[in-house]
């Protein structure tokens, strides 16, 4: 009772007038933003805080404006992922997987529908959760070590195989590109510079989204380039038109997704990112009868989409009940929230409940103005792709030149993004799956650093990567996902039925 109370009186806070409209304002940024490639959740929450200062606004209205941006900038992710198989952000890449594909197929409209509808229920599912469950999840997640967290990144690498097209051998290999890849750069540990050669411009190491708009957008283009050469280049078919609506909602999926996403979101660290790749990784173990993911499958856009909208809610969590940030978009909240004399933890609920309240029933407001924007407007995104080809792919390495030369205004990263293209591409033609790579690069940094603290902690012993039940647990579940791939691929060889499969949905 005390929960619907607080609750209720959290309502009477985001209701007003004021608070209604920085919902709103974040909302729409925050899907302009986030349907930009290269800017996502945390530029776009960095752009806008000058905005919240600038306008004297209270600490709760202050944070209904940037959560609603956080909200926004995931619900506008999805949308070059969907249309341009350019991922707006890192938790965007797995809705290139089976998006991309519906958009060829004539169902961009239905795609973005999908999107949209699963966003609000993984973004409902996550504050409920809130709502109910925080303290609880917030005390849980501290059980999370180094020892942890090595684990669960080195599941998410190894089990690939079973989230990207083609055989273990690999997607494995496009793994270990994608981790070498991210070693690039200044060792955190000793200082010293790793394959650099001398560049200073890769002291900082490699920015995923030069590496994600070169692999999928440029090495795009050079396919482009090469089908038109043969004659073989085809117009998507276009459709601006959703089916009914109800066809559209998956709720088992986004049930499964979300939940999943929720307690990775509540983990300090995890985000977004890996919660869409373990939602995508789950549903398809589990749905996937027909071999139909990875083909245009609408569940294979349901499940990133409910995961990692709710693992932005999740990420709240250990943010207000810790005062820990559970991803680097809150990690800038928590600041900002210092920055207005609101110290997050434990007795924030109790000091200032008008603050816990009203963001949590901001956040519902928020999911339900997030939806009233966007389905109405799918019809419009999917109008893009009435562009000729031949106009259409020629814009898209405009915008993506645009867009990573705005991050640094540095040319040498154009000349990177130019490289990943050519190397992309190369992968392409030699059937290696492209978003392997993009998930070594993402996770090699923390999963480095994981190991890093576990071992300093046991005085440089192995086996302390071992001795936790919850860190075994994981390890079994990671040798059973290599075990299956082997046998499956072991069976497809003995069977004869191993043809060969495009890493790539064209």
């Amino acid at each position: 009772m005390d929960v619907l109370s607080n609750l209720a009186h959290g309502f009477t806070v985001a209701v007003q007038p004021l608070n209604l409209l920085v919902a709103f304002i974040g909302c729409f940024f925050g899907t302009v933003i986030g349907a930009l490639p290269g800017i996502g959740p945390v530029n776009g929450i960095a752009i806008l805080i000058p905005l919240a200062f600038s306008l004297d606004l209270s600490p709760v209205s202050a944070l209904i404006l940037l959560t609603s941006v956080y909200y926004g900038t995931m619900f506008g992710g999805r949308i070059a992922s969907i249309l341009l198989n350019i991922p707006g952000d890192a938790a965007a890449v797995m809705t290139c997987i089976d998006g991309y594909p519906m958009a060829r197929k004539g169902r961009a409209a239905d795609a973005l529908a999908t999107s949209a509808i699963s966003s609000f229920f993984g973004g409902t599912l996550a504050t409920v959760g809130l709502t109910i469950l925080a303290p609880t999840l917030a005390l849980a997640a501290i059980y999370f070590g180094p020892r942890e967290y090595f684990a669960l990144y080195v599941m998410a690498i190894v089990v690939i195989g079973g989230v990207a097209s083609g055989n273990p051998a690999k997607t494995l290999i496009a793994g270990l590109l994608g981790l070498t890849i991210g070693t690039v750069g200044i060792d955190a540990g000793s200082g010293v510079p790793r394959f650099t050669f001398g560049a200073y411009e890769l002291y900082e190491g490699i920015d995923f989204v030069i590496v994600a708009i070169g692999l999928f957008a440029i090495s795009e283009f050079l396919m482009f380039i090469e089908q038109r050469r043969n004659g073989a280049v085809e117009q998507f078919p276009v459709g601006t038109r959703t089916t009914a609506l109800r066809k559209l909602t998956y709720p088992g999926t986004s049930l499964r997704s979300g939940l999943l996403g929720f307690v990775v979101g509540v983990l300090p660290g995890a985000g977004a990112t890996l919660a869409s790749f373990l939602g995508y990784m789950l549903e398809k173990r589990v749905m996937n009868k027909n071999d139909t993911f990875g083909k245009g499958d609408p569940r294979g856009v349901a499940a990133p989409e409910a995961a990692d909208n709710a693992a932005a809610g999740g990420s709240l969590v250990p943010m207000l009940t810790l005062g820990v940030p559970g991803s680097g978009t809150t990690a800038i909240m928590l600041g900002m929230l210092i920055t207005l004399n609101v110290q997050p933890g434990p007795l924030l609920f109790e000091r200032q409940p008008e603050i816990v309240w009203g963001l949590v029933a901001a956040l519902y407001v928020s999911n339900i103005i997030l939806l009233i924007l966007n389905i109405p407007l799918v019809g419009i995104f999917a109008r893009l792709l009435t562009v000729p080809t031949h106009y259409l792919m020629p814009g898209i390495v405009v915008v993506s030149f645009l867009g990573v030369y705005s991050m640094n205004q540095s040319a040498f990263d154009l000349i990177l993004m130019v490289g990943f293209g050519a190397f992309g591409y190369v992968l392409r033609k030699l059937g290696v799956p492209l978003v392997p790579v993009i998930l070594g690069i993402i996770l090699g940094s923390p999963m480095e650093q994981s190991l890093r603290r576990a071992l300093t902690a046991s005085g440089g012993d192995v086996m302390t990567l071992f001795e936790s039940p919850l860190a075994v647990a994981l390890h079994i579940v990671t040798a059973c996902f290599i075990a299956i791939a082997v046998v499956r691929e072991v069976r497809r060889r003995m069977d004869g039925t191993a043809a060969p499969r495009e890493a790539e949905i064209d």
